[in-house]
């Protein structure tokens, strides 16, 4: 009799205990456990992205009855529920007003690409000139959507009340040597929530600016719709 060991079968292919995910497992155990971080890192990073809060309340516009480049009512409940980004500018501004429109222009692609549902509004500072006429001309020429897009008017003592009480800006008309008006007012663009509150200002002279305002917007809408209780997929 034999005291040494009774001599097994040789082990056969797909006989190892587990099968063949058990097998590679055992030789590739790192392989294995990138694999599955890789699963639930890609899985979990909607709910640990982080989303910055939206900018504070600022102040809130006053009452105003004007006009759009329509001639139609541009009043605070005509935007009432809309998240919207503002600008001043009048249509023979020799200086910063075609920047400001430009940047506008850039803002109003990026969000009908991306399918934000911001809108923009640009007020004239020089309304005794700018009529809903003259307005009109000017988003035509410029290429605004005007679905998106509204260039607003009215009495110059309520145009005056709403950029100086309301958007804190001067609107001080002054006149070169050869005849030719200016009138200084803030570049800023300003962002406006859908109750009518300033939510912040922002550079319209470059990228960054207008970066800040678009994404700015997008949180300030992520904000108002789940205050409403809607399906949120802004930023």
């Amino acid at each position: 009799m034999s005291d040494g060991p009774e001599p097994r079968a040789p082990e056969l292919p797909g006989m190892i205990e587990g099968g063949w995910l058990r097998r590679k497992f055992m030789q590739y155990p790192w392989h294995f456990a990138t694999v599955v971080g890789l699963v639930v890192v890609t899985a979990m990073r909607p709910c640990t992205r982080h989303v910055p809060d939206p900018p504070p309340v600022l102040s809130q516009l006053p009452a105003f009855a004007l006009v759009d480049q329509d001639g139609q009512p541009f009043t605070p409940e005509t935007m009432r529920g809309q998240v919207w980004v503002a600008g001043l500018i009048f249509t023979s501004c020799p200086s910063t007003c075609p920047k400001i429109s430009r940047a506008m222009l850039s803002l109003q692609e990026r969000y009908l690409r991306d399918h934000v549902d911001v809108k923009l509004v640009s007020f004239s500072v020089d309304p005794e000139n700018d009529t809903p006429k003259v307005l009109k001309t000017y988003a035509g020429h410029l290429g605004a959507d005007e679905s998106s897009w509204r260039f607003v008017t009215g009495p110059l003592a309520a145009m005056e009340s709403l950029v100086v009480g309301g958007f804190a800006s001067a609107m001080d008309k002054t006149t070169g040597p050869a005849g030719m008006i200016d009138i200084a007012h803030t570049t800023k663009l300003v962002l406006i929530d859908g109750d009518g509150n300033i939510r912040g200002y922002y550079s319209s002279d470059d990228e960054m600016g207008l970066d800040e305002v678009f994404h700015r917007s997008q949180h300030v809408l992520r904000e108002m719709r789940q205050q409403q209780g809607g399906c949120n997929r802004s930023p």
